[in-house]
């Protein structure tokens, strides 16, 4: 009798980083993980034997300075800017396209001219979440010659409470992060029911992707594999309606 045998290869444990402060797409209640993104996320890595994925969801910044400094694998859900964060490389294919926009409170931009982004914003005091890198290239070079202002807070919510205390004019983020927040502050009472807000205007859609740390690969010798099997999960999932039922959820609630 002959046989053959193979070398058993056990799964290969990984850790991702995801944004705790960005509700409904990756957030943290009550210790517990949240949000669209950690959802569908899981069900990618349902889909890799090969490999057990823990996510881990921390402060964004802190989740950038691990992959800058290489001691993170991969973070979610960095938008795609390699003249920014140069140590992003590579990323995943899109996961979800997200909606930017900014609202501003009305009696802040009477008589402005808000289609114009930045120019019709100049002088304004612009809220933005820590580590974000919204707006594009021409806001943020009015914000370096001092023409626009920002200021940062940790997440939607510290966002948009300056936003409700008048701290900032305006407040550049994804649009269903932002009602989502809203409804929840109003439910919950910090916010008055009648605060009316201006939407200001759509700065443009982003993806959110699985970007992953440009260190070298001897640290990381799966790389190029797991983002290949990623990727094909992730467009089984597409393919099959399993992400669109997601979003659905969320956006229905």
């Amino acid at each position: 009798m002959s046989c053959s045998s193979f070398a058993y290869h056990p799964p290969t444990h990984v850790t991702v980083y995801g944004d705790d402060a960005y509700p409904p797409y990756s957030y943290l209640e009550n210790g517990e993980q949240k949000g669209i993104y950690p959802e569908i996320l899981r069900a990618v890595f349902a889909k890799m034997p090969d490999y057990v994925v823990t996510i881990t969801l921390l402060p964004w910044r802190r989740g950038l300075k691990m992959l800058e400094v290489g001691e993170g694998f991969a973070l979610f859900p960095p938008y795609y800017y390699s003249d920014k964060r140069a140590y992003i490389s590579p990323y995943s294919d899109p996961i979800l396209e997200e909606e930017v926009v900014v609202y501003c409170n009305p009696n802040k931009v009477a008589s402005r001219k808000l289609s114009q982004w930045p120019d019709g914003y100049f002088g304004l005091t612009i809220g933005i979440n820590e580590g974000y890198a919204l707006g594009g290239d021409a806001f943020w070079a009015a914000v370096t010659q001092g023409d626009i202002f920002v200021k940062e807070a940790k997440g939607t919510k510290s966002s948009l409470i300056n936003l409700y205390k008048n701290r900032v004019d305006c407040y550049i983020n994804d649009r269903l992060s932002i009602l989502w927040e809203i409804k929840l502050l109003t439910v919950q009472g910090v916010f008055k029911p009648d605060w009316a807000l201006t939407l200001a205007t759509s700065v443009g859609g982003e993806h959110g992707y699985l970007g992953f740390g440009d260190v070298a690969n001897e640290k990381y010798p799966f790389k190029e594999e797991f983002i290949r099997q990623f990727n094909q999960a992730l467009h089984t999932l597409k393919q099959d309606g399993s992400i669109d039922a997601v979003l659905a959820n969320y956006l229905e609630n």
